[in-house]
């Protein structure tokens, strides 16, 4: 599962981007997690507020850090597909 955070380095960014790790390792299983900080690769998800979260390219959540719960559930219902 490829699983990007969107967004140029604001304070929300970076929590997600701690969030989502921790969501990794709990959920368990090989998942390639890419911080994606470059706007014109953000604009092409038409993302207008960060911080983002693509899934398998399937954009997630957009302007909010999300909570460890919200993470893990992401996952393991991306998982399952």
């Amino acid at each position: 599962m490829k699983i990007e955070i969107l967004g140029t380095g604001c304070a929300k960014c970076i929590a997600l981007q701690k969030i989502v790790e921790e969501a990794v390792s709990k959920v368990g299983g090989f998942h390639q997690v890419v911080k994606v900080d470059d706007i014109m690769e953000i604009m092409k998800y038409n993302v207008i507020s960060t911080p983002g979260l693509v899934i398998d390219g399937e954009v997630k959540s957009t302007g909010k850090a999300l909570s460890l719960g919200e993470v893990t559930a992401l996952l393991e219902e991306a998982m399952q597909k």
